[in-house]
């Protein structure tokens, strides 16, 4: 038997103001999708925005339904909405703002574990990571390299 250690590593900006240009860009696109968001159960809404190889932004945002396990969180909604828009397009990098619309929300917002699961099978599908970058409503905003990073464990094709 032996203890195998699994470790990621993330770049942290201290706000917004210190992403790059074209990353605050793209974040800024993401907070105008969260403004789209359909959630009025949860009281927590999301915004996701896309850069796509081919230069296209495809945004999404959380969409509730009264039956719960129905809605869509705003990562898929994007990745799905580009996979069937410009399926030969590969994803670049992935911009998330995340919060309650109850209290602000401070604290940097990755993907649930549903969301990761779908962007490491674009991930694995297109042969190159995808930057993700996700922050709350204020503060610090995370970057991960890629998918693989922030879920190293991933399930994939080769299993079935």
């Amino acid at each position: 038997m032996k203890e195998v250690k699994i470790e990621s590593t993330l770049t942290v900006y201290d706000n917004f103001d210190e992403l790059p240009k074209s990353v605050a860009s793209l974040m800024q696109h993401a907070i105008e999708a969260r403004q789209k968001s359909y959630s009025p159960y949860s009281k927590f809404s999301v915004g996701a925005a896309l850069l796509l190889d081919n230069g296209e932004i495809i945004t999404g945002s959380n969409q509730e339904n009264a039956s719960y396990p129905s809605g869509l969180c705003a990562e898929r909604t994007a990745i799905y909405y580009a996979g069937a828009k410009y399926p030969e397009a590969k994803i670049v990098q992935m911009a998330i703002i995340a919060g309650s619309t109850i209290k602000q929300t401070m604290s940097p917002i990755p993907p649930c574990g549903a969301c990761r699961q779908a962007i490491a099978e674009y991930e694995i599908k297109q042969e190159t990571p995808i930057e993700i970058y996700f922050m709350g409503e204020i503060g610090k905003v995370v970057k991960s390299n890629s998918l693989a990073n922030i879920l190293p464990l991933v399930f994939d094709k080769s299993f079935l």
